[in-house]
């Protein structure tokens, strides 16, 4: 079973985790399976970029992102060439490094509180 190297958060993982990753599921839910509280406000339907992770390793391995995600990914604080919504990128049979950015739109917005 392929595995996801979640790199250190200071909130949501401050050492770092390496948890399974059943192909099939997308990224945002197997970190919120493994107590990984990643932001989603939309619920998971690609209207938001909370949930945005930057894939380290693997990335051309995920599903292929759709407009709609690109559009939403445009959004994103720190976009990268490897940025993704973890809500729409499914899990194939590689592994992953996944980097949750420090800040979501949210926290710019307010702040960052």
């Amino acid at each position: 079973m392929p595995q996801i190297v979640i790199l250190p958060h200071a909130k949501l993982c401050p050492e770092g985790a390496v948890i399974e990753a059943p192909a099939g599921k997308s990224v945002c839910d197997i970190l919120l399976e493994n107590d990984i509280h990643i932001e989603h406000a939309c619920e998971k339907s690609c209207a938001c970029t909370t949930c945005h992770v930057l894939v380290r390793e693997g990335f051309d391995s995920l599903n292929e992102a759709t407009e709609t995600e690109e559009d939403m990914l445009d959004k994103a604080w720190g976009l990268e060439a490897v940025s993704r919504l973890s809500c729409q990128a499914i899990v194939d049979e590689e592994d992953l490094v996944i980097e949750i950015p420090k800040y979501t739109i949210n926290h710019a917005s307010e702040g960052g509180h």
